[in-house]
């Protein structure tokens, strides 16, 4: 008898065979059909988020966490925004990325292809259910969906009008499934599906992700936790660092690309850093920073060493002074966790120097690292934030959910 993780792989790779046969433009319309879908529906979305809300809040749950669960008329509209760009970006899929001719008159060249089933196991945030159906989709691929018990109403409504949408353009509703069990069996078996699923994407907190990494006998791409840091270099603009520092760290507390440790240097702290506490501040921002920093404002209190590679998705930073550029680099390459770090500077060559030599996914001059996005990065919306370097770094747009084959033409070559 087959088993409930089984019994939904199956859906799916006969899902995913019939996909692979669709044309852009028969995906542009489905895309575009849950998008109408997705904003005709968006009481009852709201209205099942609302019931996850309330279970959040009676639990205790931080208010930064919350928000990441939380969906307003806006963010469905952005979801749906999110497809309407899908639809009008470039279909991979049928790529010819080269053709050469061999010597013995064979032409072989390198075509973009769907990965198949794409598995994603995630905390919080629905949106991602959208977000994830709409690259899979575009790419040929169907998608299975293990999204946390925090967000099972949220989830639940997203696919139902997911299905709705590609009910009404008589396309496949199995292209999307949702695992509907939030129990941890379901999780581990999800893991063991080699076969049945092509490659699994984990979003969520650390625990998560090492438990999928450690565990998992299907093909992993990782998206790491967001330890991510600012740093303000000795030339810096002092009101742009202060702007880019409060944009960062505050406009969304519990999100990977929030900004939480700064590194000055030590020549520009005295005079930098009290604007930037002072605009913390405002946010009620807990700073915790080395004797070096306390010594100029005593709004900081002590960080210890654990502070300096902590993802705190809250109100809390940590700020550590150095005396050269070469001192930011290796405490960011030390503590970082790959994902997005940022510096401030007027210094050119500094500025080159560190996106040289920084070990991140996304490195930035001038710019709150808050742009990590595959929205930002017009890919429409993201499948998650790479943190590793195979197959795929950074925001995953359509690309990252594809591979390749060889494709070769010959007229009766045989080897000799």
């Amino acid at each position: 008898m087959e088993t409930y993780m089984e019994m939904l792989t199956k859906r799916a790779n006969n899902a995913a065979t019939e996909a692979a046969k669709l044309g852009t433009a028969d995906k542009n319309r489905g895309l575009l059909a849950v998008a109408e879908e997705l904003t005709a529906q968006q009481d009852m979305i709201l209205a099942e988020n609302e019931k996850d809300l309330e279970a959040a809040r009676e639990k205790g749950i931080k208010q930064s966490l919350i928000d990441r669960l939380a969906l307003s008329e806006k963010r469905i509209d952005d979801m749906a925004e999110g497809l309407r760009q899908i639809a009008g970006l470039d279909d991979p899929v049928g790529e010819v990325l080269y053709m050469k001719t061999r010597p013995n008159g064979l032409r072989i060249g390198q075509k973009r292809v769907p990965l198949g089933v794409v598995g994603i196991i995630y905390e919080s945030r629905p949106n991602v259910t959208a977000d994830a159906f709409g690259l899979c989709f575009k790419t040929g691929n169907a998608v299975i969906l293990r999204g946390g018990s925090d967000a099972i109403h949220s989830n639940q409504a997203i696919v139902r009008a997911i299905k709705s949408g590609l009910r009404k353009e008589k396309l496949c509703q199995d292209l999307i499934v949702l695992v509907e069990d939030t129990s941890r069996e379901v999780v581990g078996e999800m893991m063991k599906m080699h076969g049945g699923i092509d490659v699994l994407i984990p979003r969520g907190g650390a625990g998560l992700i090492a438990n999928v990494v450690e565990n998992s006998t299907v093909p992993v791409i990782e998206t790491g936790t967001g330890n991510c840091h600012v740093y303000v270099d000795a030339s810096a603009d002092i009101r742009m660092a202060a702007d880019i520092i409060e944009n960062a760290k505050t406009q969304r507390l519990g999100v990977c690309n929030a900004c939480e440790s700064l590194v000055i240097h030590g020549d520009i702290a005295p005079e930098a850093l009290p604007p930037i506490v002072e605009k913390l501040k405002a946010h009620d921002v807990e700073i915790r920073g080395d004797e070096r920093a306390r010594a100029i404002s005593e709004d900081i209190i002590p960080a210890s060493e654990e502070d300096w590679g902590t993802e705190y998705l809250d109100a809390i930073i940590s700020v550590k002074i150095v005396d050269t550029i070469d001192e930011a680099i290796a405490h960011i390459n030390k503590y970082n966790t790959g994902h997005s770090e940022s510096i401030v500077t007027r210094d050119y060559a500094n500025a080159l120097k560190f996106q040289d030599e920084i070990d991140a996914a996304a490195v930035y001059v001038n710019a709150s690292t808050r742009f990590t996005d595959g929205f930002e990065f017009g890919f429409g919306a993201e499948i998650g934030i790479s943190t590793q370097k195979l197959h795929a770094r950074g925001p995953m747009g359509l690309e990252a959910l594809t591979t390749t084959k060889y494709i070769i033409f010959g007229n009766g070559q045989v080897r000799k």
